[in-house]
């Protein structure tokens, strides 16, 4: 009882201290501040009266989200009094994986730079600086020749990462089962068994209403959307990013996607300067509970001296071929590139980092991939073992899939109709369950290949499939 009062002490603290240097406390104080001047607020009543007018005038509200964002991105329990790395990833050999495969990116990135002779990094002469600022609006339309660059890495390079990782302190004798091996992943990781999903994802289930579904056993369509369409409006009205999460489980009306999705990621309407993601050092702050770390570039001449060292790319992420995949739904959103912008920062700070470094994480895309085999294995065990004899291990095909959150791979509105799903849940789950559902419903065609190329021809095309009906199905009617 002790051990989780004092870790509610250290959250709340954590929360206040990042909360002190946001624009929004600053807003708060400068509100307070005028308030003293309303005759309603009285001396003797000070404190309840300005809470009082927090509370009417809206700003309760906004500090509430606030919160509950933060609580979104803390550690988990009883990590938040771990040391720094290991809230970062608790696995020291996940540890070491990540720091080795990021020097393997660096020294990529430093061999393309070294061939085509361009720096990293270097500061505009002024007359770019000035030419810069005539174009500003204009941005993306005059691009460079970007022929001779190529992709650091792509999903394929990071997945061979992944399957010779392995825990040093596991035996890997007798003691794994026969089911274990036949998979590519081999670390033993916690994950979510079918109960388990089934009961974290039971607003899924076959007798819920659902948006992206074309009929419901219990309520006609049309009522259903409409019924949705009032409370959608009633949960913006109400400004409670809480609510907004738990609602978009059962999927966004489409004229109320994009302000949704905007108060569950806490996205003010406030204008901003549009900071290209590369040059966005606000990023920098999710490496704190990224297991991966931000690349650094020393002055010349003063290699391993931190005190000359600058982080670069300045928002510490180096893309991978496929990246812009993360950003390119939302465009069908946003019409105010700065609304964009702020959104997918958000989304890649929450979410998306997590399908691109190795860690142990629950949403972690290891986690994912030995999520993805599990139910295979379990529950489509002929299917799983005739891929694997001819060469065809399903994970090979599916990682793609899952790396890029299937962006490209479904049509745009099954696509949204998914993410809505992880911002519901607040979980990147939902990919591997996806994933080994698409498996199931391509089973029979599956079953009479003969070589990866025959199962990849299969699979080539998935943008046709209905993403909630396929996921419905899989979870609650097809695994017995």
């Amino acid at each position: 009882m002790q051990g989780e009062e004092d870790e509610l002490s250290v959250s709340i603290a954590q929360i206040v201290q990042r909360l002190k240097g946001s624009r929004l406390h600053c807003q708060l104080e400068r509100e307070a501040r005028g308030s003293l001047h309303r005759p309603d607020i009285k001396l003797e009543t000070l404190k309840e009266d300005i809470k009082e007018f927090l509370k009417t005038s809206g700003w309760e509200k906004k500090l509430q989200n606030a919160v509950y964002r933060e609580l979104s991105l803390l550690p988990g329990p009883f990590q938040s009094i771990a040391p720094a790395e290991h809230i970062k990833e608790p696995l020291t050999y996940m540890r070491k994986a990540q720091a080795t495969w990021e020097k393997r990116v660096l020294k990529s990135l430093n061999s393309m730079c070294t061939e085509l002779n361009i720096p990293l990094a270097r500061k505009r002469p002024v007359d770019e600086q000035r030419e810069l600022l005539s174009k500003w609006n204009e941005m993306g339309t005059d691009e460079p020749d970007l022929s001779l660059f190529r992709p650091v890495y792509a999903p394929k390079d990071f997945l061979e990462v992944l399957i010779n990782l392995r825990n040093p302190n596991y035996d890997n004798g007798e003691s794994l089962s026969f089911q274990t091996r036949l998979g590519l992943i081999q670390v033993p990781l916690k994950i979510k068994d079918v109960p388990e999903l089934r009961e974290f994802f039971q607003e899924l289930n076959l007798t819920t209403g659902q948006l992206g579904v074309d009929d419901s056993t219990q309520v006609p369509t049309e009522m259903f959307e409409n019924e949705h369409m009032r409370i959608g409006k009633k949960v913006l009205a109400e400004d409670d990013s809480a609510a907004a999460q738990q609602f978009v489980r059962q999927g966004c009306p489409t004229s109320l996607r994009a302000d949704l999705w905007a108060l569950i990621l806490n996205i003010s309407n406030q204008a901003e300067v549009l900071l290209c993601f590369s040059r966005d050092t606000s990023v920098l702050a999710h490496f704190a509970y990224n297991s991966a770390s931000p690349p650094k570039s020393y002055i010349r001449g003063k290699l391993g001296l931190e005190e000359f060292a600058v982080v670069y790319p300045p928002n510490g992420v180096i893309p991978f071929h496929g990246f812009s995949m993360y950003v390119a739904p939302l465009c069908f959103l946003y019409n105010e590139p700065s609304k964009l912008y702020e959104v997918f920062r958000e989304m890649y700070v929450r979410y998306f980092f997590r399908l691109h470094s190795i860690s142990s994480h629950i949403s972690g895309i290891l986690s994912l991939c030995l999520l993805f085999e599990t139910l295979l294995q379990t529950h489509l065990p002929q299917l799983f073992y005739h891929l694997r004899e001819i060469g065809a291990q399903p994970l090979r095909i599916s990682f793609k899939w899952m790396v890029r959150a299937f962006s490209g791979y479904l049509a745009t509105d099954q696509l949204l109709l998914l993410w809505d799903r992880i911002l519901g849940y607040d979980s990147l789950e939902i990919l591997a369950v996806l994933a080994a559902a698409v498996f199931a419903f391509r089973a029979v065609n599956l079953m009479e290949v003969t070589s990866l190329a025959a199962a990849e021809a299969v699979l080539a095309d998935i943008s046709t499939l209905k993403v909630i009906p396929l996921l419905q199905i899989f979870l609650f009617a097809a695994i017995s």
